[in-house]
C-alpha cells in the first residue's frame, strides 16, 4: 500500500455566521501532518475551509502526492434513510441528493432547517430530524426530540454504538448538533467528488486507492493524549486535529490501509474506531499516555438495591457503593515529579535500596571497631577522605582511621564512625576519650528500603512526601491512574449564576461553585456543565455533554419524582435509575444511575444537604471510581457544648466547630441556612438511635480536614 504524503484532519462547524477573527473553539480547524511537520489552520467559514482544502488537493495532484483527509461529521445516516429519500442504499447518491437542495452561502448563511423540515414532511408523523431556533416557523421540524413520533429509522448507526457518547445525526440545534454539520458538510464533499472525479475515493464506500481519500473521523478518539498535550492557553480543537493528523500519518501504511477498509456499505464507518491504542503507539513516546489494563465498564444495575429494601441506613449505603463501584480511570505512566495527587494504579516497587550502600550518618572519623576498649583510643589517619559522591577508594587497615563526611559510603574496613565533636586531631592522629559502640553513627545499606520491596500500595493518592520516597527508591516514573474528571450540573428554571439574579423569583446557584471547588480540593478535574433549565431536552443535552467530557457527574436538584425532576426521568429512560432513601439528615433522597456509562449522583437541591451528602457519600464513591481506594473518615470524641433531643431512625450530621475543647453546633439545622457552611469547621455525627444530649456529653466530631478539606 502506497503511503500518504500528508494527512489532513478537519474539525467541521455548522455555524450560521462567520466565527470570530480571533481563533476560538467550536470553529473550523484543519490539522496537517507530513514529513515537513505538523501544522494547524483556523477558518471562519465553510467556504474558506473548502477553498483551502481544494488548493491543497490541487497542489498534491500537481506533485503526484497522496492525501488522506478526515472530516468529523457522519458520512452516512442510519440504515434505511438513504433508500427512503433516493430509492437506493448508496450513501454517495444521498450526498448528491442533498447537494441539490442545501444552500450554503460564503458567509455561512444556509437553509439546513428548511431542508430538514421538508424531509420530515415526507414521512408520517413527526421526525426524524429535530432541533431549530425558536423563532423559525417550521411546523414539520420540532424543537425537541421528545416531540417526534416517527420511528422509521434507528436513532444511531451501528458504529456510534461503539463509542461512549455520541449525538444522533437527527439533532440539528444546540450542543452536539452533528446533524447540522452533516447536512452542511456532505454537499461540500459531493462538490469535491464532482470536481476531482476518480482522483477522490470515499472510505469505506470505495477502495482507498485514489490519490485523495476522504474518511469520517471522531475528534475525541485520542482524548487522553489530547488532554495530556493541551496546555492552559491552548485551544483543544486545534490540539485534536494536530494529534489525529500526526497519529494517522505516522501509522504503518498497512495498518492504515486495513482501517480504511473497515465499515458498512450503507452506514459507513469512523476511521480508527477500535484502534486507539495503535494510533497512540504511532505517536512519539514523550508525554503520550499508555493504557496498561482495560477498564471494565460499570454494570447497568450497579446501583440496584437488594429486593425489599426501601430505607437504607448510612453504613449499608456506603457498603453498597464500595462493593458496586470500581475504578473507571485508565492507568498511565507518569514522571514521579508530576504524580502528586494521582492514585497509584499498581504497587510501586523499589528499583534500588535506600540507602544504596552503608554510609556515615555524621561528619567524623571512620574506623574498624577494635572491640572492648578501656581508656582513650588513638588512631593514625590515612591520607584522603570519604565524602558523599566522592568515596574513599582504598581499604582502611585495622588500627587506622579516615576522615568521613555525612552521607559518604563507608570505605572497606570501616564499620564505625566517631562524631567529629568527640575527637581531637593532632600530628596525623585522631584521638577520642572513649570509643563509640560498634556500628555507631552509620546507616546500613537498605535499612530504609530494599531493592524489590513494595514501597507504596496501589490506590494510594500520592503526596509530596511520597514523591521523596519514590525518588529515593530509584523510581523516575510510576504507573498511576489518570485524574478523574467529574462534571457538575445544576437544574432549575429559577436558578441564576452568582451575580446574575435580577428578581426575588430567582435563586442563586450556590451548589455548583461549592461542588466544583470541592472536586478541585480532592484533586479531581472539575467539569462545569452549567445550569440546565427545567426542560427534558436541555437536561439531556447537558448529560450528553457531561458523559462525553467527564467520568462521573454530580447533579443538584431535579432528582426526585416531581413534575420538573428531569434528571430522574431521564435516568429512568436508561433503566438505571435508583432512588436511595437513605436514613440521613440532612439529605435523604440520593438519585443514582448511569448515563452512557458515566455514573450520575443526583444530590439534594438544598446547599447544606448537597454539601453533607457529597462529603458522606459522593466523596468515597468518587475516590473508588478514581482508583484511590475507599477513604476512611477520622473522627474523635469531644464534650458537647449543646443540648439536643435526637429522634430514633436517622443518622444526623450537625454543622459544628470546636471552641475551648467542646463541640458547638450551628444555631439552625435547616438545610437552606447556607451560612452555617462558613461558620462550621466540621460535623458532629449522631448515630441512628434516639438520644438526649446535654452539655458535657461525648459526641463524635468529624473535622473537615478528615474529608480532605
Amino acid at each position: 500500500m502506497t503511503r500518504f504524503d500528508a494527512v489532513l484532519m478537519v474539525d467541521w462547524s455548522g455555524s450560521a455566521t462567520p466565527t470570530s477573527a480571533k481563533p476560538k473553539k467550536d470553529a473550523i480547524w484543519i490539522g496537517e501532518a507530513s514529513d515537513n511537520g505538523v501544522t494547524a489552520s483556523y477558518h471562519r467559514t465553510r467556504a474558506s475551509a473548502m477553498a483551502a482544502i481544494s488548493a491543497r488537493i490541487d497542489t498534491a495532484l500537481a506533485h503526484g502526492e497522496r492525501l488522506l483527509i478526515g472530516f468529523d461529521f457522519p458520512f452516512a445516516y442510519p440504515r434505511g434513510f438513504a433508500h427512503a429519500l433516493t430509492g437506493a442504499t448508496d450513501p454517495l447518491g444521498l450526498w448528491d441528493w442533498l447537494a441539490e437542495r442545501i444552500e450554503d452561502a460564503p458567509d455561512n448563511a444556509n437553509n439546513r432547517f428548511e431542508v430538514a423540515a421538508a424531509i420530515n414532511a415526507r414521512f408520517p408523523g413527526v421526525g426524524p430530524f429535530w432541533g431549530r431556533p425558536a423563532h423559525l416557523d417550521l411546523p414539520d421540524l420540532p424543537t425537541h426530540g421528545s416531540a417526534r413520533t416517527f420511528k422509521g429509522f434507528p436513532e444511531r448507526r451501528e458504529v456510534e454504538g461503539l463509542l461512549k457518547s455520541t449525538h444522533p445525526c437527527w439533532k440539528l440545534f444546540t450542543t452536539g448538533s452533528v446533524g447540522s454539520q452533516a447536512l452542511l458538510g456532505l454537499p461540500r464533499l459531493a462538490a469535491l467528488r464532482q470536481r476531482y472525479g476518480k482522483a477522490i475515493a470515499i472510505s469505506p464506500f470505495e477502495r482507498a486507492e485514489a490519490p485523495v481519500v476522504l474518511a469520517e473521523i471522531f475528534p475525541t478518539l485520542l482524548d487522553r493524549v489530547v488532554r495530556a498535550r493541551t496546555g492552559a492557553d491552548d485551544i483543544r480543537d486545534e490540539v485534536q486535529v494536530r494529534t489525529l493528523a500526526e497519529a494517522f500519518f505516522r501509522l504503518a501504511p498497512e495498518q492504515l490501509a486495513a482501517m480504511l477498509a473497515e465499515g458498512d456499505a450503507e452506514e459507513g464507518w469512523i476511521l480508527g474506531i477500535g484502534h486507539a491504542d495503535a494510533l497512540e503507539r504511532a505517536l512519539p513516546s514523550g508525554g503520550v499516555v499508555r493504557d496498561f489494563t482495560p477498564v471494565p465498564p460499570l454494570s447497568d444495575d450497579c446501583f440496584a438495591l437488594p429486593r425489599g429494601v426501601t430505607w437504607t441506613p448510612v453504613d449499608e449505603a456506603l457498603d453498597l457503593l464500595r462493593d458496586r463501584l470500581s475504578p473507571v480511570t485508565e492507568s498511565e505512566i507518569c514522571p514521579v515529579t508530576e504524580a502528586v495527587g494521582l492514585p497509584l494504579a499498581e504497587d510501586a516497587v523499589a528499583a534500588r535500596s535506600h540507602p544504596p550502600g552503608a554510609n556515615a550518618a555524621v561528619d567524623g572519623y571512620g574506623f574498624a571497631h577494635p572491640g572492648p576498649q578501656t581508656g582513650a583510643l588513638v588512631l593514625p589517619l590515612v591520607r584522603g577522605r570519604a565524602a558523599a559522591g566522592a568515596p574513599f577508594d582504598q581499604r582502611v587497615a585495622s588500627g587506622q582511621a579516615v576522615r568521613i563526611l555525612t552521607g559518604a559510603l563507608l570505605p572497606d574496613g570501616v564499620d564505625t564512625v566517631a562524631l567529629q565533636e568527640d575527637c581531637a586531631v593532632s600530628d596525623g592522629d585522631v584521638a577520642m576519650t572513649k570509643a563509640p559502640k560498634p556500628g555507631a553513627n552509620t546507616r546500613k545499606a537498605g535499612e530504609d528500603i530494599r531493592t524489590g520491596d513494595p514501597v507504596l500500595p496501589a490506590g494510594r493518592v500520592l503526596t509530596p512526601g511520597d514523591l521523596a520516597t519514590l525518588s529515593a527508591a530509584g523510581l523516575g516514573t510510576v504507573t498511576v491512574r489518570r485524574r478523574l474528571r467529574v462534571g457538575v450540573l445544576s437544574t432549575g428554571d429559577e436558578l441564576r449564576a452568582p451575580g446574575e439574579a435580577d428578581g426575588v423569583s430567582h435563586t442563586i446557584d450556590a451548589n455548583r461553585p461549592m461542588l466544583l471547588s470541592l472536586l478541585g480540593r480532592w484533586g479531581y478535574e472539575p467539569v462545569d456543565l452549567g445550569i440546565a433549565p427545567d426542560s427534558q431536552d436541555a437536561v439531556r443535552d447537558r448529560l450528553e455533554h457531561g458523559a462525553a467530557e467527564a467520568d462521573a457527574i454530580l447533579t443538584s436538584g431535579g432528582a426526585s419524582a416531581g413534575d420538573e425532576d428531569h434528571v430522574s426521568r431521564l435516568l429512568n429512560e436508561t433503566g438505571s435509575m435508583q432512588l436511595w432513601r437513605i436514613a440521613v439528615k440532612p439529605g435523604r433522597p440520593l438519585a443514582l444511575g448511569l448515563w452512557r456509562g458515566a455514573p450520575i449522583f443526583g444530590l439534594p437541591g438544598n446547599p447544606v444537604a448537597a454539601f453533607v451528602c457529597t462529603l458522606i457519600f459522593a466523596r468515597p464513591a468518587l475516590a473508588r471510581l478514581a482508583g484511590a481506594g475507599w477513604p476512611d473518615v477520622v473522627g474523635f470524641e469531644v464534650p458537647a457544648a449543646f443540648t439536643k433531643s435526637k429522634k430514633q431512625g436517622r443518622r444526623e450530621y450537625l454543622r459544628a466547630r470546636i471552641r475551648e475543647g467542646r463541640a458547638e453546633v450551628f444555631a439552625s439545622e435547616g438545610s437552606g441556612r447556607v451560612t452555617g457552611l462558613s461558620w462550621a469547621e466540621g460535623l458532629v455525627e449522631l448515630a441512628e438511635p434516639a438520644r438526649q444530649i446535654a452539655p458535657g456529653d461525648p459526641v463524635r466530631f468529624l473535622p473537615f480536614g478528615s474529608f480532605g478539606l
